[in-house]
């Protein structure tokens, strides 16, 4: 029934297998890859026909996890997947940029490419397999497709690369990078970095590219058994002549155009230009029009390819190497916690920080259960940023690529939270275009926080880098213009601090570009970052030492792990009343941390004074003050830590005899009071005179030692008691109480041998003299005479 065909790739000590025929046959192509116990599905299809006047490549690539995969079921109400998350846009992304480049030229038939999670094991990354797959499945379509590409992910630990590592080595690594190649070159490059050198990354993408080259021969294996017979696309033998009548209308208008510096001047010549082509076309038929307009823009390119590559001259009369003017400024907004201006040529970007506590984190469900994420980058780019009129909403895909590929810049200079205890959020809204806005980003996102006072352990400058390829002529561009990224053949962005790169990203338009390409562009982007570098110090060169007036202040404080329930108390009581009272937030985790948050330090003071007394032990000698609880005759009990009360006896009222204890104390007082002892029993006895009532100080006992009784002598010999006498007649006493039937109260057991009766000591007969006045020891916790 089934015709399966598979094949098995051995891949860094993995297996990565690719089998067809089994599932999904009715799509053009369907593979299903599987590494260990991941398991991605990507079938392909493909529209039969061109639709009527479109003049584009429609291609689509959707990427999805099945919470099923993992075994979850997904979280809030619907309870199915919904809407793309982050990650599957950006795998969405990662798919589709190293194959787009290879559809030819000609191909506008729609293609649709679905790759979903069916499995997953939490140890092998389901985007590499899902990579994988989709180049295998349009491999086999029979779809018009120059590939196969491989991808790989690769690590950086202890200075040696590993391929495809876990999630867990990943946390672990200096590096995650992920390259997609064919057989013969790089088509493009993701990566997340802690500093590395310009030769280490080179060395990780030349890793990646040796084994991308094995996944290449096993998808080749796999169409040498399954693939359909190859579309024929159309031969078009007018286009030669098409192209000559567009140079001779427009070309000598193009190229006069493409030699004014400004963007404004520059696009109003260049519509000037192509009015004649407008006037020749206007009754050809729509398909014509289509074509004349495509190869208007390939005429454009050619008048500028050829500038730079002939003449060294760029669009705006720059070198290859010359970056634009840059201008930065921060505290650009009055409220904002940390904000920065920055603009490079006609690309600017305002940036905005904003600080938080634990609870403003981003909370996140995927395949590997409940995460939290602490930072977050979200990058804007209205339509007016490049004088357009278009849609203006949620944020798209390029957007979300774009937020990524800066938040992958600076992530790895961020302080830990131990360091700085925020959620951190950054904002960028592009307000102009014409270049890289990511990289804009990345150097507003850089000054921004540090304007806010976010401790990075450097600032991250970002620059892009462009290609112009021909044969074997190629010149590698800095700091690249919009037309020159539409125009060129690679968008290289490299970002990074003085000490190396965080991050790097390429794609490209032709198939594939060389190492020593590669090697070039990195060396040639070192010096630009280092000259960005240089132009924002002018604006800010560290991070402020003080926080914005308006963001909140945290505080963390460490408690020991049984003191946990006393403070968050029944139900939550305990910290209820402290958040309640003191107007802070308060945050405790397992570990006993707290954190204390609020935008005035005398709620955050007052809350950790509170907690501190929760969980401090009393200290004998130590000074506290405390509020009155309640008056009793024989002294005060005094509240002198949350939750710990104390008696003040009267005689430690005051030095001088106290009569009547309210006379001196009233309920709700407060005091100054010395811990003098704890008992066993955990009976405090405090002293008020021994404290300075008004300054808090300690005083000397001012009452005078108690003189020793010294040895009472013997008292010699008494003598017998003698005879009492006759106690004489006790009369009669009546008959004694009937005290009732008792009962039989039993045998009383055996009582066991008691052991011999404690020493009491030598027990000195007492002085005969007046009973001292009694107090009793048992409340006061001392003696009876008041000491």
């Amino acid at each position: 029934m089934f015709d399966i065909k598979t094949v098995e790739i051995e891949v860094g000590g993995k297996t990565l297998k690719l089998e067809t025929g089994r599932v999904a046959r009715q799509a053009d192509g369907a593979v299903m890859a599987t590494m260990g116990e991941t398991v991605v599905l990507c079938a392909v299809t493909a529209a039969k026909s061109v639709k009527p006047g479109q003049d584009f490549f429609p291609l689509t690539v959707h990427y999805q996890e099945k919470f099923s995969a993992a075994g979850r079921i997904p979280g809030g109400f619907f309870k199915r997947e919904r809407g793309a998350t982050e990650k599957e846009t950006l795998t969405s992304r990662l798919i589709d940029r190293p194959i787009r480049p290879l559809f030819p030229e000609n191909s506008f038939n729609e293609v649709l490419v679905i790759a979903q999670v069916l499995s997953y094991d939490g140890e092998n990354e389901p985007d590499i397999v899902a990579m994988c797959a989709a180049s295998a499945a349009l491999t086999i379509s029979g779809v018009p497709f120059m590939g196969p590409i491989g991808a790989a992910r690769v690590g950086f630990q202890n200075g040696e690369y590993i391929l495809n590592p876990s999630p867990e080595q990943i946390k672990e690594s200096d590096l995650d990078l992920v390259v997609a190649a064919t057989g013969n070159a790089v088509m493009m490059v993701e990566s997340e970095a802690k500093e590395l050198s310009e030769e280490q990354m080179l060395g990780a993408v030349v890793f990646a590219h040796e084994a991308s080259k094995k996944i290449v021969d096993g998808i080749i294996r796999l169409a040498e058994q399954a693939a359909k017979e190859p579309w024929e696309l159309p031969e078009d033998h007018e286009t030669a002549t098409l192209y000559e009548k567009v140079k001779g209308l427009a070309g000598s208008g193009i190229e006069a155009a493409y030699k004014l510096v400004g963007k404004a001047e520059r696009v109003a010549a260049l519509a000037a230009a192509k009015t004649p082509l407008k006037d020749a076309f206007v009754d050809s038929e729509p398909n014509a029009a289509i074509k004349a307009g495509k190869l208007t823009k390939k005429l454009e390119a050619a008048v500028v390819r050829t500038a730079i590559l002939k003449e060294g001259r760029r669009i705006d009369g720059r070198d290859t190497k010359t970056v634009r003017p840059i201008e930065a400024m921060v505290g650009f907004l009055p409220r904002t916690h940390g904000s920065a201006l920055f603009t490079r040529g006609e690309t600017q970007a305002i940036v905005t920080t904003t600080l938080g506590t634990k609870d403003a984190e981003q909370m996140i469900d995927g395949l590997d259960g409940l995460s939290y994420q602490r930072f977050m980058l979200h990058y804007n780019f209205p339509p007016y940023s490049v004088g357009e009129v278009g849609r203006f909403g949620a944020p798209g895909r390029r957007e979300v690529g774009h937020g990524k590929l800066a938040w992958r810049a600076v992530h790895p200079m961020l302080p830990t939270m131990d360091e700085f205890p925020y959620t951190i959020r950054v904002l960028s809204d592009i307000t102009e275009s014409n270049g890289s806005s990511s990289m804009a980003t990345v150097c507003g996102a850089s000054l921004s926080m540090m304007d806010a006072g976010v401790p990075l352990k450097r600032p991250v400058a970002g620059i892009a880098m462009g290609l112009i390829l021909e044969g074997d002529d190629y010149a590698v561009i800095s700091d690249i213009l919009g037309d020159e990224d539409h125009l060129g053949d690679m968008d290289f962005k490299v970002a990074g601090t003085s000490e190396g790169i965080t991050s790097l990203q390429m794609d490209i338009k032709v198939a594939g570009i060389t190492e020593e390409i590669m090697k070039v562009a990195l060396a040639q982007a070192k010096d630009g970052r280092a000259h960005i570098l240089g132009e924002m110090a002018k604006a800010l060169d560290h991070t402020r030492t003080e926080l914005s007036e308006h963001a909140p202040r945290i505080e963390t404080m460490q408690i020991p792990k049984d003191k946990i329930r006393e403070v968050i108390g029944t139900g939550g009581k305990v910290i209820r009343e402290i958040v309640a009272t003191t107007g802070a937030k308060v945050d405790i985790d397992d570990e006993g941390l707290i954190k204390i948050s609020s935008s005035d330090l005398k709620q955050i003071e007052a809350a950790r004074q509170w907690i501190q007394g929760i969980t401090q032990e009393p200290e004998v000698g130590t000074i506290y003050t405390g509020k009155v609880a309640s008056i009793v005759d024989f002294g005060a009990f005094v509240t002198f830590m949350p939750g710990k009360d104390g008696l003040v006896h009267v005689s430690e009222i005051k030095n001088e005899r106290v009569e009547n204890v309210r006379d001196v104390l009233s309920e709700g007082q407060e005091v100054k009071v010395k811990l003098l002892e704890v008992d066993p029993r955990g009976k405090v006895r405090l002293s008020m005179r021994l404290v300075d009532q008004e300054t808090g100080a300690e005083l000397e006992d001012s009452r005078p030692p108690r003189e020793p009784r010294g040895d009472r002598g013997d008292r010699g010999d008494r003598g017998p008691r003698g005879d009492r006498g006759d106690r004489g007649d006790r009369g009669d006493r009546g008959p004694r109480r009937d005290r009732g039937d008792r009962g039989d109260r039993g045998p009383r057991g055996d009582r066991g041998d008691r052991g011999p009766r404690r020493d009491r000591g030598d027990r000195p007969e007492r002085d005969e003299g007046p009973a001292p006045e009694f107090a009793p020891a048992f409340l006061t916790g001392g003696s009876n005479d008041g000491e």
